[in-house]
């Protein structure tokens, strides 16, 4: 399977008849990276659809708004037998182009911290206590 195309992304948002506003809302994402979802790219570089994206897109098409997690108890687990349940396979119920891989995920690019004070800025900007060097200093 690949990934979800930009093409497939635009497809999923028209047949849940969402705006680039309402589809950025849904998916707790800005209506800018929706627009760069549906091109593509950013700046010439490619973008592809996240994992947990396909993953939100497809909840949304089975009409699952939330979720708060598994049944703690017995109790709960009873309650929760009565709301249908989620389809075992998503190629069951979804083609793979609109349900995007359940395997594959995009390489995520985290910014490197630069030099020894690094973690003491940030520490500093959010109003927390440094945590001390190791090896006491």
């Amino acid at each position: 399977m690949g990934t979800m195309s930009p093409k497939d992304f635009r497809r999923w948002r028209k047949v849940m008849d969402l705006s680039q506003k309402d589809a950025a809302e849904a998916l707790g994402l800005k209506r800018r990276v929706v627009q760069y979802y549906e091109k593509g790219e950013r700046d010439g570089e490619k973008v592809e659809v996240p994992k947990y994206v396909r993953l939100a897109c497809y909840a949304l098409l089975q009409g699952v708004k939330d979720y708060k997690g598994p049944p703690k108890d017995e109790a709960e687990k009873e309650s929760a037998g009565d709301e249908a349940e989620a389809p075992a396979a998503i190629e069951s119920v979804v083609p793979d182009s609109a349900a995007g891989p359940a395997a594959a995920e995009a390489p995520v690019k985290v910014p490197k911290a630069r030099g020894k004070s690094a973690g003491r800025r940030s520490a500093a900007k959010s109003g927390e206590t440094p945590a001390a060097p190791e090896g006491g200093a």
